[in-house]
């Protein structure tokens, strides 16, 4: 009995023993000793950023391998790739006949200047050490990331073009970062609180290793208290812990380095808040990028219940680069577990030996490997599924008992998802439309003072980008304070009308801006238009041009002002011509007088003056402060923009949906401004892609010449989800939604003579103006007579409002904010009411919504009564081969069968015109069918095709040139309509002679 009793407690208290000693050991050297030897390296070259490892280099001399270049995450140590030589990265690839590289940062805290380091300055330091393998090597690069070294390799790839990389293989690493967050967190939710620690938190404060070890422990708390349990369990079994030690010492303790405050702010602002991974239009070094152009092929390792790298962020790479082989490897492992464990040593690092192996021919491709799917998915998805997840945490549910509380906060985090959505939209529209309200004639609100603002507010923002380069608020602030100085040294004084002849580039963006801020008026001067008709209404003495239209400009006004045109330009200056070359001024020299006030504007005042086409000339619209804001705050709350978009301004800054529209919701939306240097399908595709953008703006027709591209390249994946402009003919509408599908068009009619403005928001009905925005002046329809060119009144003498579908003329309501720019008409439905009178005739649906009918001056006045063109223009827009179309008046001569009607003008035929895509015949029966939906009276007389319908500056489909031919040529592309049987017929000779030429024996009156 005494024998059990001492074996009974023998075996205890060596448990105990060797608790004690080993206890000791860990408490005294932070772990266990292995007596494990890391793999052998020699640091090749350093840098400021980066000490390369090479591994193994006794083997350098020998035959040439492939190498592969292995990234870290900023937050944890390169020692990750050799945690044991017979189980880390390194070992394991080199045992394959690899040539493996370690790319090591350091720890910013033990480095130069490490607490200043950029994300930039990890992404081109990757770049070089490619440059530097490949030149040691003479072969191209495999290069290969962890986590957060995984998006370093992407943006590295897409910064360099793909040059010298024979693949990429990222671990874990996630491209769309909104596409499945850790611990389930809404993308809205993560999205501004991202932006707030970059905004506020990174900017002045690092991550120490301490804090990013605490960090990456709490996203997995569970799995974290069992390990340290499952530890001290086995803690008197050393032989049981030692194969574990390196990596449990590794996670725990040695793994983890400091992260520079400025690269996880521009990690937050630039791949969490704005996913310009998914999106394009990342900045690398002022430089704008895209994964959109990678070729490079690759392949991403994916853990099927990684938390952190979830298994649809890291498929977003299928999207972000759908011009390369993108491969995949699943696992079921977290996101520590695929580069370092069991997993990693047995799954990961074998299976990218074979990857490397197979892409340089020498082994067939892994069972493990293939091609990447991705399919559509709920937003609350997340990629990792239920059963997977239920499997790999249920032991560290059950031991720990965290089960409750994540389902607590996952049904807290579902219940209020609907509720933070709902919030979103309110918490960035609201304070626009406040300001709006707030908004009083004396109130100080301008484009100068707009960015001025912004560059306070943000000035390492990005402004506006152009030809593939960033340009911040401070640096565009700084460049419109130069050219203000060089205004007011020429002359250029608080309320005077200077002229603007510049095309839509940075330079013309800068002169309004620096006319803003010294409160003068740019007279926006159209270039290519009728520029003598502009300035005989509007006098300017001071024209400022670019150097493509300053032979122009020297005709236009006695003083010009030259500005822009890039380092590398010669004036062609006229002889004689009074010409002052605003770039050679120093800024510097110039003395600000005493009257300077910047951004001095008051929303009462005039701002800036616009032209519309009609066929009288160019004729004046005059905007003021109040009205520039209206429409730039109106379309960022219609638009719903953030900063989180880029705009793509297509729209020339001459018209107002350049300057209103694009430029004035980009600014109040706090989103980018995208510029080009002209509307070509090829660049669009490219810079839509590079410039990631978000929002199109567009003029009428603008769109046709991208679409009638056969050749656009445009992926599915594009990140387009808006159109902002104003007169996109039906038929684009159509192919504008088919071809950038789900993107929407935002339909916006502006109206130049008041504060009227309608927007489509729903976007349902394909080509209504919608309804009025917020803030906007109220409005009305009054009964107009077109024929006679008078309102229509009631028994007491009012004007009468129009019902339901009638079609009346445009009113608006003047606001008190704003200077009446227009002929104001009182007494008009009730006395002592005021109106401003628009151009326009439009009609009203029963829910509210408006359609623009016709202009006042562009009806035909048929002898059967007027004949409006936009609704035989948007019929037409049904039919599929239509490509453009216009319906104009000719005066129609006398004959027996058509009275003439003397009372108000003279009698006019209704002809249409209709270009096809592909030249391709239409049919009197397609004819008779498209135009069934009018009216009998509504219908033209004549419908011909043309080979083409020429378009404006402002590409508005131009009618003018066709007029002046007079009546169509009778032809098989030409019909009339016969009232009697309500179908076209074809237009012949006889029929000519019989119904549209003028008889020989009409009385002469």
């Amino acid at each position: 009995m005494v024998g059990l009793n001492a074996d009974a407690f023998r075996e205890p208290l060596r448990r105990a023993i060797a608790t004690a000693q080993n206890g000791l050991e860990v408490i005294r050297l932070g772990g266990l000793e292995t007596e494990v030897d890391p793999s052998p390296f020699k640091v090749v070259d350093r840098d400021a950023m980066y000490r390369l490892r090479r591994y193994f280099p006794e083997d350098a001399d020998q035959e040439s391998k492939p190498p592969v270049v292995l990234v870290p995450p900023m937050m944890v140590s390169a020692d990750v790739y050799d945690v044991t030589t017979d189980q880390g990265a390194a070992g394991i690839l080199h045992s394959m006949g690899l040539d493996p590289w370690v790319v090591d940062f350091g720890s910013p805290d033990t480095e130069e200047g490490g607490w200043g380091r950029t994300l930039a300055d990890h992404v081109v330091a990757i770049s070089e050490v490619v440059d530097k393998v490949h030149a040691l090597t003479g072969r191209d690069v495999h290069l290969s990331g962890y986590s957060q070294g995984g998006m370093f390799c992407y943006q590295a790839a897409a910064y360099r073009g793909g040059k010298n990389l024979a693949s990429l293989i990222t671990f874990g690493a996630p491209v769309d970062t909104l596409a499945a967050l850790p611990l389930g967190i809404p993308a809205g939710v993560a999205t501004r609180g991202a932006e707030f620690l970059a905004d506020h938190v990174f900017t002045r404060l690092a991550v120490s290793g301490w804090m990013a070890r605490t960090g990456f422990q709490l996203l997995d708390p569970a799995k974290t208290v069992r390990s340290r349990l499952d530890f001290l369990r086995q803690l008197h079994d050393r032989d049981a812990l030692l194969p574990r030690e390196p990596q449990r010492r590794f996670l725990a303790l040695d793994g983890w380095v400091a992260w520079s405050g400025p690269a996880v702010a521009e990690l937050l602002k630039q791949f969490v808040v704005h996913n310009r991974m998914m999106t394009g239009g990342f900045v690398i070094k002022d430089r704008l990028l895209t994964l959109a152009d990678l070729t490079v092929p690759v392949l991403a390792f994916v853990g099927e219940v990684d938390d952190i790298g979830q298994p649809l962020a890291v498929r977003g790479i299928k999207r972000a680069a759908p011009r390369a082989e993108i491969y995949e490897t699943t696992l079921r492992a977290g996101h520590f577990g695929l580069v370092v464990g069991s997993t990693a040593e047995s799954q990961t690092w074998p299976t990218t030996g074979e990857w490397i192996r197979w892409r340089e021919g020498l082994g067939e491709q892994p069972d493990t490997v293939f091609e990447m799917s991705y399919d559509e998915h709920a937003d609350t998805d997340s990629g990792v599924s239920v059963s997977n997840r239920l499997i790999h945490t249920a032991a560290s549910i059950a031991e720990v008992g965290v089960g409750v509380g994540k389902g607590l906060a996952a049904a807290a985090t579902g219940a209020v998802r609907g509720t933070r959505e709902i919030s979103t939209e309110a918490v960035r529209t609201l304070p626009r439309l406040a300001r709006l309200g707030q908004m009083q004639p004396h109130t100080t609100v301008s484009l100068g003072r707009l960015l001025a603002e912004q560059g306070r507010r943000s000035p390492a923002g990005e402004c506006f980008l152009f030809d593939d380069r960033v340009h911040t608020y401070q640096a565009v602030n700084v460049r419109i304070d130069n050219v203000v100085r060089g205004l007011i040294v020429s002359g250029v004084r608080p309320s005077a009308r200077v002229g603007v002849l510049m095309e839509t580039r940075p330079s013309a963006l800068a002169a309004v801006a620096a006319l803003s801020r010294i409160g003068a008026v740019a007279v926006m001067l159209p270039p290519g238009g009728d520029l003598d008709s502009a300035l005989r209404v509007v006098d300017v003495d001071i024209v400022i041009s670019d150097p493509e239209n300053l032979k122009s400009a020297t005709l236009l006004a006695v003083n010009v002002l030259v500005l822009g045109g890039g380092d590398e330009r010669e004036l062609d200056i006229p002889d004689g011509a009074d010409v002052t070359d605003l770039e050679a001024i120093d800024p510097d020299s110039v003395r600000l007088p005493a009257w300077f006030e910047p951004d001095p504007g008051r929303a009462r005042e005039l701002a800036v003056v616009l032209f519309t086409a009609t066929d009288r000339g160019l004729e004046p619209r005059f905007i003021t402060n109040h009205r520039w804001a209206l429409s730039a705050y109106g379309t960022a709350t219609a638009a719903a923009l953030g900063a989180g978009d880029t705009v793509y301004c297509l729209a020339p800054l001459h018209h107002s949906a350049g300057l209103l529209v694009s430029v004035g919701g980009a600014l109040a939306g706090g989103s980018r401004i995208a510029l080009s240097r002209g509307l070509d399908s090829t660049r669009f595709a490219s810079e839509v892609a590079r410039y990631g953008v978000t929002v199109i703006s567009y003029t009428w027709a603008m769109m046709q010449t991208i679409l009638d591209d056969d050749d656009l390249e445009l992926g599915r994946n594009h990140p387009v989800r808006l159109f902002i402009g104003s007169g996109m003919p039906v038929n684009l509408w159509k192919r504008t939604l088919h071809l950038f599908s789900p993107a929407r068009v935002l339909e916006f009619y502006a109206s130049t003579e008041n504060d009227v403005i309608l927007a489509n928001v729903g976007g349902a009905k394909i080509g209504s103006k919608g309804r009025p925005l917020p803030g906007s002046a109220r409005v009305e329809l009054a009964a107009y007579d077109p024929m006679t060119g008078r309102l229509e009144e009631d028994e007491n003498g009012f004007v009468r409002v129009c019902r339901d579908d009638e079609i009346g003329l445009l009113l608006g309501r003047p606001n008190s904010e704003g200077e009446v720019t227009s002929p104001l008409m009182r007494g008009v439905f009730q006395p002592g009411d005021s109106w401003v009178p628009t151009e326009n005739l439009f009609r009203r649906d029963a829910d509210g919504d408006y359609w623009l009918v016709d202009r006042k001056d562009t009806v035909v006045k048929a002898a059967r009564g007027p004949v409006y063109t936009q609704p035989i223009i948007d019929a037409f827009g049904e039919v599929d081969d239509v490509e453009s179309v216009v319906v104009y008046g000719i005066e129609a001569p006398e004959s027996a069968g058509a009275p003439r009607r003397w009372d108000y003008g003279v009698d006019e035929i209704a002809v249409c015109a209709v270009s096809t895509r592909g030249h391709t015949s239409l049919s009197a029966r397609i004819v008779t069918d498209a135009m069934a939906v009018l009216l009998p009276s509504g219908r033209p007389d004549i419908v011909h095709i043309v080979d083409d319908i020429p378009l404006g500056r402002a590409y508005r489909p131009r009618a003018s040139d066709l007029q002046k031919l007079g009546l169509p040529a009778p032809s098989a592309r030409s019909w009339f309509y016969d009232a009697d049987q309500g179908t076209y017929r074809r237009l012949t000779k006889a029929v000519v002679a019989e119904r549209f030429t003028k008889s020989d024996d009409v009385d002469d009156r």
